[in-house]
């Protein structure tokens, strides 16, 4: 019988088998492991006019040319030969969670790997690597990270588009009989096509993600059977990967779980690289941005660093604007040195007064970028990518830099290590404000995918130099949320767009793959900048609240009123950040009616945040049913406290103030099946909820 390799455990593994030639046999993905059967050698005849043997159309990383006729995985020719591949004489090496399938195409030279991994958090990776081992170069035109595969049957699939300002927007669609395509080739993982996505097929649901911060593919294949194949994987331009004799290409890290909670156990588990291992409570954060923009005058500076220490803020991040001749966005990228106008004892004193006042200090970078008007442009110009011949396309007055010339990377190494190594910083929040367009090296040749792979290295370096500095993953917001750059971070911008509004939904997309503490979701100011609507600041603090709360506008510019109602949030998010940002205790509800819900639980506390967005259409809103992951704790319970002090109610009952006063017990248990009788929320307004166990035992009302 074949040899059968299982990935996995419980039911979300993966079964193959091994064939003398050809690629790894999916026999089933998404259930249980299997054992070798008499039936899985059992060959499948075609139609008559098909092929005369026969040719397995659910395989691992399908290659075309021998039969199969379904989209390949793998493709690429030596000069127009070797266009066909082939492999087999299939080797396993396993150690650990860890097992690689190594196969041979004799003929063509060329070596496959296929390293698969089963993680404690439930979740399956595959990546693969390929070797020419011919004499003459051999051009690589695709080359998946992984295949997944899908059962046969109606397949409804999630994905995300948007734009700046408007990430993750949710969008489902019930996949047809041809190929589901989705590429970026923004040179980022982009602000509209996320490379994430999630199928649900009788029954079963799974998500699939792509480690990677580059031009990305996602491409589901119908079979002839019926049963889909996901493909993931790297994009490459024209030319891009061309192997040299021995040379190798590896391809980025694609994941498959069964269920958010599966990616958010990896994510804190193990992909995230914590200073000294281990995660600190996630400090409230002030970015200057929106409170100052490029108007940097230090007696303003120092004076909100001391209100916003005063109100609890724990982090103080400087923003764009403290560096060359940086007085808007059109100039002076690339020239890292300390603006003396603004700061003529540079940024030391600065730094002291808010560490003094005991915050950690954060400063921004945006290494990859370059302004036409900046002394290291008039110095070297051929440093930003560009293509002889072709007009040099600006993006927001912005070129790239060719971080793939060491010279190039060493010099902003310099520059980032000369101020992390003379000041007390803590933090970086690492822009990238741009799309990459004629993305060509000094050899003319595409540079898209080792530009991703030097910014990997850049920052790999600045970590290694200074390993208990944080890095913020911000691509003008939400452009650069991926697991590739989150190996390398420990937060994202959400989005730029900062409306509590559109972050409802900004952030409910986000966290079905990302755990919110490691998503910044910042109190801005009203009327908000981006959209200018105005909500009341318990809206804008409850949409932040079970995220990694900061504040984007200036305290001085705060009423007495409004600053110590902002404290007041300040040190709810510190009092509840232990449980909100736990592991395993997160949850959040599909919206109804535009009520969104989300929150965290423990036998001790539950908090609940309801979110009111758009106008509710019914007559009054359905009873709250809490998930069976929390009812199950059981037991009696009391609603102990609520913000704010006067919610937003439409109307509400006598019996309504009882429960919210906390004057009426319940079982947990009648909330999934009865759920929480709560008023109507008015539009654009939110209520937080904290639950305990009930001292007394159970009361009527």
């Amino acid at each position: 019988m074949s040899q059968i390799i299982t990935i996995g455990k419980g039911n979300f593994a993966l079964n193959l088998r091994l064939p003398k030639l050809g690629m790894p046999e999916i026999l089933s993905f998404g259930s249980g492991a299997t054992a070798p059967d008499a039936l899985f050698d059992i060959e499948r005849s075609s139609r008559i006019n098909g092929m005369d043997i026969a040719v397995p159309s659910s395989v691992l990383l399908p290659t075309g040319g021998m039969g199969f006729f379904g989209w390949p995985a793998m493709s690429g020719h030596r000069q127009g030969r070797d266009f066909t591949l082939q492999f087999g004489s299939w080797a396993v090496e396993s150690s650990g969670n860890k097992t690689i399938l190594h196969g041979l195409d004799t003929i063509a030279k060329i070596d496959l790997s296929i390293t698969l991994t089963e993680h404690a958090s439930g979740l399956i990776s595959m990546s693969t690597t390929l070797t020419n081992r011919g004499e003459a170069g051999y051009q690589l035109d695709r080359c998946m990270a992984a295949t997944f595969a899908v059962p046969a049957g109606e397949t409804e699939l999630t994905s995300f588009t948007g734009m700046w300002g408007r990430e993750f927007q949710t969008r489902k669609e019930t996949l047809g009989n041809g190929v589901w395509s989705q590429e970026s080739r923004r040179g980022r993982t982009s602000h509209d096509r996320f490379p994430m996505i999630s199928v649900e097929n009788a029954g079963r649901r799974f998500g699939v993600t792509l480690g990677w911060s580059g031009n990305h593919q996602i491409v589901i294949d119908r079979t002839d059977d019926g049963q889909r194949l996901i493909h993931m994987g790297e994009l490459f331009e024209p030319g891009e990967v061309i192997l040299g004799a021995g040379e190798t290409y590896q391809s980025p890290v694609a994941y498959a779980g069964p269920d958010t909670e599966a990616f958010h156990a990896f994510v804190r588990s193990e992909l995230l690289d914590w200073p000294d291992g281990k995660m600190s409570p996630r400090p409230v954060t002030l970015n200057t941005w929106e409170g100052n923009y490029f108007d940097h005058k230090m007696v303003s500076l120092k004076a909100q660093a001391t209100a916003a220490a005063e109100i609890g803020i724990e982090r103080f991040v400087l923003d764009d604007g403290w560096f060359g001749k940086r007085d808007d966005d059109t100039t002076s990228l690339g020239d890292w040195d300390i603006d003396a106008r603004k700061y003529p004892e540079g940024l030391k004193p600065l730094v002291d007064h808010v560490t003094g006042l005991g915050m950690q200090f954060g400063i921004w970078f945006e290494p990859e970028m370059i302004n036409p008007v900046s002394e290291l442009y008039k110095k070297h110009p051929d440093w930003a990518l560009q293509i002889d011949g072709r007009p040099l396309l600006q993006s927001r007055t912005q070129l790239v830099l060719d971080l793939t010339r060491k010279g190039v990377s060493d010099y902003l190494f310099s520059k980032i290590n000369a101020v992390l190594a003379n000041h007390a910083v803590s933090y970086i929040k690492w822009d990238m404000n741009r799309d990459l367009t004629h993305a060509g090296g000094a050899d003319g040749k595409a540079k898209t995918s080792a530009q991703t792979r030097a910014v990997y290295a850049l920052m790999d370096r600045v970590r290694a130099a200074h390993p208990t500095v944080e890095i913020e993953s911000c691509a003008s917001g939400g452009g650069r949320i991926d697991f590739g750059a989150l190996a390398r971070t420990h937060r994202i911008w959400t989005s730029d767009g900062t409306d509590a509004l559109e972050r409802l939904e900004i952030q409910r997309g986000a966290s079905l793959f990302v755990p919110p503490e490691i998503l910044g979701s910042h109190i801005s100011a009203s009327p908000n900048h981006q959209t200018g609507r105005r909500h009341t600041l318990a809206f804008r603090a409850l949409v932040a609240m079970a995220y990694h709360m900061g504040v984007e506008l200036n305290p001085l510019e705060l009423t007495t009123v409004e600053r110590a109602e902002l404290k007041l949030y300040i040190e709810t998010y510190k009092r509840l950040r232990g449980l909100l940002h736990a592991p395993g205790t997160n949850f959040r509800m599909e919206p109804v009616d535009g009520r969104y819900v989300w929150g965290a639980a423990s036998k001790d506390k539950i908090v609940v945040i309801v979110a009111q967005g758009p106008q509710m259409v019914g007559e009054q809103p359905a009873p709250l049913k809490l998930p069976e992951s929390i009812t199950k704790l059981g037991g009696t319970w009391t609603i102990t406290n609520t913000l704010p002090a006067k919610p937003e109610f439409i109307r509400i009952s006598e019996g309504q103030k009882k429960l919210l006063s906390g004057n009426i017990s319940f079982e947990l248990s009648s909330v999934g099946l009865a759920g929480l009788p709560l008023p109507m929320l008015k539009p654009e307004s939110a209520l937080l909820l904290e639950l305990e166990p009930a001292k007394g035992g159970k009361t009527n009302g």
